[in-house]
Order: C-alpha cells, then sequence, then structure tokens
C-alpha cells in the first residue's frame, strides 16, 4: 500500500522515533516473533515503521498488513512490564477511520 504525503505525515507523528511497539503479528516469511517489543527507528516514505526489535532483529512494520499495538511509557520500563500498562488498540486500523477520528477530536 502506498500512502500519500498526508497519511505518512500522520504516521509519522504518531510513530515518532523512539516510540515502543508490540507486535501482536507480522506476515511475512520470517516473521518477527509475536509479542517481541522493538523500537521504532523512522517511518519511510511509504508509510513503513522501520523497528529495531528486543530480539536484536531489525524489520518494517506495515502498517495495514501486521499487527501491532504502541506501549505506553511506563510499559516501556523494563521493571514495569504489565499488561494493564499497554494500549489496547490494534494499530491496524483504518487509517482513513484514523483521520475521521482525528478530525473529530
Amino acid at each position: 500500500m502506498i500512502y500519500n504525503e498526508k497519511k505518512i505525515e500522520m504516521l509519522r507523528q504518531r510513530y515518532p522515533e523512539g516510540t515502543r511497539i508490540c507486535l501482536d503479528h507480522m506476515e511475512d516469511l520470517c516473521p518477527v516473533e509475536s509479542g517481541t517489543c522493538g523500537t521504532v527507528q523512522f517511518v519511510d516514505d511509504a508509510g513503513t515503521l522501520h523497528c529495531k526489535f528486543d530480539d536484536g532483529r531489525t524489520l518494517g512494520v506495515i502498517t495495514d498488513v501486521d499487527k501491532f499495538h504502541k506501549i505506553d511509557q511506563e510499559q516501556a520500563l523494563p521493571d514495569m512490564q504489565t499488561e494493564e500498562n499497554s494500549e489496547e488498540i490494534t494499530e491496524t486500523e483504518d487509517i482513513e477511520e484514523f483521520e475521521e477520528m482525528e478530525m473529530s477530536m
């Protein structure tokens, strides 16, 4: 999927460098294991989140294909990793739906 500049900028604002994510499921020939956490390094011009995962792998996460969720700052701390601190939003939501939600706020 190719996004227009507005959608790319929205992704860059939502997932700036350093954002922590947890992978729920990845569609790939050699996927990163579900449950693996990682840090967003950058969002490229195609809208792919390039991440460095805690298992040492680096791989792009495709927002409309792969399932993942953001980890809030408290959970990002190693000694505070509990399920209750993570956002319950699966990040494969429709980008159009997200934009409509943002506009209504």
